[in-house]
Parts: C-alpha cells; structure tokens; sequence
C-alpha cells in the first residue's frame, strides 16, 4: 500500500490527475485501516469489550472512506467545472494494472483472516481491497481514454466514480449494526 501511495500520488500529482490522486489516498485510507485493525486487536488484548472495540474499528474505517470520497469528489466536480486538462500517465496505468491483479488475491487472504478472527472490522479491510481492485479498473478505464482517446473529461468522472464507490463502502461500514462476520 505504502508502495502505491507513494507512486499513486507522485505521478497523480505530475500527471494532474484527480483520478491516480484519488486511487492513491485509497491506498493511504488502507494503510489506515490497516492502523485501526491493529489497534483493535491491542485492545482486545487489554481486555477492552470486543464488541465495542469492533463497532469503533468499523465506524473509523467508514469514516475514513467518506472522506476520501468528499475530498475526491471536490477535487473532481472543480476539474470538471473548471475544464481543467491532466495530462497522461503510463505509471498510473502501470499501477493500475498492477493493482488490478494483486488486489483480489490480497482481499481473499485479509477475507480468510477475518472470518477466523471473527471480525467485522477485518472483513471490511478485506472488502477495502476489493474496493481498491475495482477502482484500478476505474482509474485504468479513466486514465486509458485519456491516453489513447483523449478524453481529458475522463479522469475526472473515473475520479468521482472512485468518490462514489468509496462512499457507498463507507457509509455501509458506518451505519453497520451486524458486527459478526
């Protein structure tokens, strides 16, 4: 994650593209998320309630999702209005087809550990994964008309099609009342 943080952000930023912008805070909020289950688990150890501790790691990885979204979303809807032009990005279709492949294998792997830790808030880092190989097949349908299209428009409407689907994701994990897997 750090790896396509880091990458994610730099060619987004050189590349002005909200879209890789987009897909690499999704790499941060992971990295996050990752924190928030370590967190969860050093509670259990100390003996706090398990079921509070879980209903805390869940809201504070929805959180982080729907703040991604809104950030992305302003990022977007400003490129748009502004008719703001990014430029290409061969290591964002690069990452984005990277992603596309690892991140299914790593959400069955988190998905396999959280149903034998019990855990909700384990099963939502795994879903997080899934969410981050869907929105490289986004960001790559974005980042790919743009390139080979021209469709400056592109990047921005993928962007807010990642804003979308991190929101939804979000305020499931937020409002969620079932804490079991």
């Amino acid at each position: 994650m750090a790896v396509e943080a880091v990458f994610g952000i730099g060619a987004g930023i050189a590349a002005a593209s909200a879209a890789l912008v987009a897909f690499a805070l999704d790499s941060v909020v992971e990295m996050a998320s990752g924190g928030v289950l370590i967190w969860r688990l050093r509670a259990e150890q100390r003996g706090e309630s398990v079921e509070d501790v879980e209903r805390k790691a869940v809201r504070r990885v929805g959180y982080a999702y729907m703040a991604l979204a809104a950030y992305v979303t302003v990022h977007a809807v400003v490129d748009l209005a502004t008719g703001f032009h990014p430029k290409e990005s061969r290591v964002g279709i690069v990452l984005a087809v990277a992603a596309l492949v690892t991140m299914p294998l790593l959400a069955w792997r988190k998905r396999v550990t959280a149903r034998k830790l019990d855990s909700r808030s384990m099963l939502g880092d795994a879903k997080q994964a899934l969410l981050c190989a869907s929105l490289s097949g986004v960001l790559l349908a974005g980042l790919g008309l743009r390139a080979w299209l021209g469709w400056t428009w592109a990047d921005p409407v993928a962007a807010i099609g990642i804003a979308a689907l991190a929101a939804r994701e979000g305020y499931e994990l937020y409002t969620t009342e079932d804490l079991c897997c």
